[in-house]
């Protein structure tokens, strides 16, 4: 009976979550998409609970609580600026469980052999799980061995890639694209260790080529991520994501919990999906990006002529009362600032006066996809006039106006003028081709990923120098 009620709680949990990731393809769904997951988590955990196996009350609903309470604080404080490195961090405590779960099923499949080497009685009092694994046949025990094995590994490197992916993008470790001396044969060297470990593994059974595997896997998560550079990053969040759901999948297989199983490979396959799309977005191989740091420059860049004009808020204000058509194209800079507030005021004074205003979106801008899409959303700003990339480019040429909130590579024209960039051939937001270009930037520095910008040069751009926040206070002044 407890079986069928928790299969049965598990299936319904399933059809939540995949309603869930259904409802995130949509801004207006997400809301409900959001609820859905909530709801399908709540009731796996109360199934989980009461299931089969159930028991250390006493230790289960502290942690639980103590883990809710955490996850509330942090959601409550963390600013969506910060959203992607929170995001990385989730995924380095997948990969961690996962790691955790296997070192676990090792040691009770040791238990289990004991309790069958003992007798009946011994068996009887193994926990549920231990129980489950007495009835294997030597197969299958060779079969959940090469499972845990995989979990620990795909959970090593995601726990040390995302605790790197979380210090590039908090600032905390160098968003450059760095490697040890060997680069790739350090990594191709422990991937190969990793398989000789397994082989060793499955023939001995012993728990130290398993540790040894899994320092190999911790080290090849560090190396990978460290030798993917900032504008990667992006891409490199949602292949975390794959990985941690492959990693959940896998510790399903190895507990026989079809939920996890279920819910890893949606993770997993969305994650490997959205990679894929973002590294066609900015013209990359998705294996160059998981291989090979930032860039693939084949000699000197280049130079870019020209300076760098300013112009101050009345000038902008004075374009913008004769213009009929304005993008505005936001980028990380308008989320460091929290300007998005400012930006949907601007936006519902243009349009009041009667003026079409849109709004430009790559698919990498900011540091985790759909990132300018969630805080247009939280500002309040219309759903319909916010257009991808592919939408919108071919209308540049008849804008009057387009304003860069904070972008630096996504409206790059080296990508489509400098073959020896280290973006060329990624797709941008063509809005050199508007009529005038206003930039919101703090100062001349580069992007994040450290690569110089024509557009700030072009003789049809003017660089509205200063915070963002603060630049759009004063231009809503001379906009009524």
């Amino acid at each position: 009976m407890e079986y069928g009620f928790t299969t049965a709680a598990y299936v319904v949990a399933a059809v939540l979550f995949i309603l869930s990731l259904g409802g995130l393809s949509n801004q207006e769904s997400a809301k409900r998409a959001v609820w859905y997951g909530i709801s399908g988590m709540a009731l796996a955990v109360f199934a989980t609970l009461i299931g089969p196996g159930a028991g250390l009350w006493w230790l289960s609903i502290p942690l639980i609580a103590a883990g809710g309470v955490i996850g509330y604080q942090l959601a409550s404080k963390v600013e969506m600026t910060q959203m992607p490195e929170l995001v990385a961090g989730m995924h380095a405590l997948v990969g961690l469980a996962a790691v955790f779960v296997g070192f676990n099923a090792h040691f009770e499949i040791g238990n289990a052999a004991e309790a069958v080497a003992a007798g009946p009685e011994a068996v009887k009092e193994l926990g549920t799980f231990g129980k489950l694994i007495a009835k294997k046949t030597s197969v299958e025990i060779s079969i959940l061995l090469v499972e845990l094995s995989l979990g620990v590994w795909i959970g090593a490197v995601t726990f040390t890639g995302s605790v790197i992916a979380y210090g590039k993008l908090s600032g905390k470790v160098t968003s450059n694209a760095e490697k040890l001396p060997g680069g790739h044969l350090l990594n191709a060297g422990a991937a190969v260790l990793s398989l000789g470990c397994l082989i060793w593994y499955l023939n001995s059974g012993g728990f130290f080529p398993l540790f040894v595997l899994t320092i190999a896997a911790l080290f090849i998560g560090y190396h990978l991520i460290m030798g993917i550079g900032g504008a990667d990053m992006p891409v490199v969040v949602s292949m975390l994501n794959s990985y941690s759901g492959w990693a959940a999948a896998a510790i399903g297989f190895s507990l026989g919990n079809d939920l996890l199983i279920v819910v890893g490979a949606l993770v997993g396959s969305s994650g490997a999906i959205l990679s894929y799309i973002m590294c066609k977005a900015m013209n990359r191989s998705f294996v160059s990006v998981i291989l090979g740091g930032f860039g693939g420059a084949s000699g000197p860049a280049m130079e870019v002529e020209g300076e760098q004009i300013a112009i101050e808020a009345d000038g902008v204000a004075a374009a913008l009362d004769d213009a009929d058509s304005v993008v505005i194209i936001p980028g990380y800079g308008m989320a460091v600032a929290q300007a998005q507030q400012n930006v949907a005021e601007l936006t519902r004074r243009l349009r009041a006066k009667g003026k079409n205003v849109r709004f430009a979106i790559h698919p990498v801008a900011g540091r985790l996809p759909g990132h300018m899409n969630v805080l247009l959303a939280e500002a309040k700003v219309p759903y319909d006039i916010v257009l991808e990339m592919d939408e919108i480019n071919d209308d540049f040429p008849e804008t009057d106006v387009a304003i860069v909130i904070g972008s630096n590579d996504i409206v790059n024209p080296a990508a489509q003028e400098d073959p020896n960039s280290p973006i060329a051939g990624m797709p941008v937001l063509e809005c050199w081709k508007a009529k005038q270009v206003f930039v919101s930037k703090r100062g001349q520095g580069t992007g994040y990923s450290g690569i110089e910008n024509p557009l700030f040069f072009k003789e049809n751009t003017r660089m509205f120098y200063g915070d963002a926040k603060a630049s759009l206070d004063k231009l809503l002044t001379m906009i009524e």
